[in-house]
């Protein structure tokens, strides 16, 4: 089958010609004004514009690859901690500023390159294209695929080769910036979660006071919150600090302590407890005297302090690990080593 035996709305867009006019009549009472002359851009007529255009697209992918190196060497060197002063925003996060900004440069430049490439060097020919029955026909199957390879030499992937390798480029790399960041949101947690602040002769230093405390500050049936020795609350880092050094000390009376190593580590029946919650790191602050149950506020687990603080009820995992403690040589509370089982929640699950 020739071009000439093919209806014109099959013929591939480069092929058909300039859509007509139709008055208004009885089936179609709107007139349609058909499609205005064409009229060429420079780059269409002109190829040194052609190459402008293409140095041009090819440099706003080349930013790309740029700022997407630039996200990945952010989110590498900077401190995740460091601020900075941007007016008029005032203090911010400068790792989160830097990989706001180049990922948006990264995802912008390859958006406008497109949008340049498109206006520019692909073909802008407007073409009417009548409505046809869903069922495709074998004519509408070979419609399309003329149209795509047609539309495929209009885009002068082709011929445009720097064009082309930039793009990938660009295509290529910013995907990495997703990658690093699901690889890694935040420092990788190494022994950390193994161990606290707390090592053999640190002092119980009461949270209220900021005072040591002696045996006789806790009195049968209080409970009272400590931090180790050397802590501040004003100090770089005290709340990742605290969020696993925080005890809390119960005084029993020895005969109701149930469990064996419970007794043995502690002092006059005064037990010491990571305040820390095993379910979801939630902090502990209620207390049953009379069963010598600890509950925790957010989800209601509930822990046996007299029983090696065993879960009796709630979500949580685990039983709270138990700090061992003792008195130094000035009558002072003090801690003979770190927690054995780190603290916090879930933590048999993450390893």
């Amino acid at each position: 089958m020739s071009s000439q035996d093919i209806p014109e709305e099959n013929l591939p867009a480069a092929q058909r010609g300039t859509h007509a006019p139709k008055p208004a009549d009885d089936k179609n009472p709107f007139a349609d004004p058909g499609l205005p002359p064409h009229e060429h851009r420079i780059q269409d007529i002109d190829e040194r514009a052609a190459k402008r255009s293409e140095r041009t697209v090819a440099l706003l992918f080349t930013v790309s690859m740029l700022a997407t190196i630039g996200f990945i060497a952010s989110f590498v060197a900077i401190p995740h901690d460091k601020s900075i002063y941007v007016f008029p925003l005032g203090h911010v996060n400068a790792m989160n500023l830097a990989l706001g900004l180049t990922l948006g440069v990264a995802l912008f430049t390859i958006g406008a390159g497109a949008v340049h490439w498109a206006r520019t060097l692909m073909s802008d020919e407007e073409v009417a294209d009548e409505r046809h029955p869903i069922e495709a026909s074998p004519e509408v199957r070979a419609k399309v695929h003329a149209d795509f390879k047609q539309g495929a030499k209009e885009s002068v992937i082709g011929r445009r080769k720097l064009i082309r390798n930039t793009m990938l480029g660009a295509l290529t790399l910013v995907p990495l910036s997703g990658v690093v960041l699901l690889r890694d949101l935040g420092p990788l947690p190494g022994t950390k979660l193994r161990h606290t602040l707390w090592n053999k002769g640190k002092l119980l230093v009461n949270m209220n006071t900021n005072e040591p405390m002696r045996p006789s500050d806790i009195a049968v049936g209080s409970l009272t919150f400590a931090k180790p020795e050397g802590l501040d609350e004003h100090d770089h880092g005290f709340q990742n600090e605290i969020a696993k050094a925080a005890l809390m000390l119960i005084r029993l009376e020895p005969e109701a302590i149930k469990d064996k190593r419970e007794l043995e580590w502690s002092h006059e029946g005064i037990v010491a407890y990571s305040k820390i919650c095993t379910h979801v790191g939630c902090p502990i602050s209620l207390y049953e005297q009379q069963t010598h149950h600890a509950l925790c506020p957010c989800h209601q687990s509930t822990f046996d302090l007299a029983d090696g603080a065993r879960v009796i009820f709630g979500p949580a995992g685990h039983a709270l690990p138990q700090l061992r403690i003792g008195v130094n040589d000035e009558g002072y509370l003090e801690a003979l080593s770190d927690f054995e089982e780190p603290v916090g929640p879930a933590f048999w699950e993450r390893g």
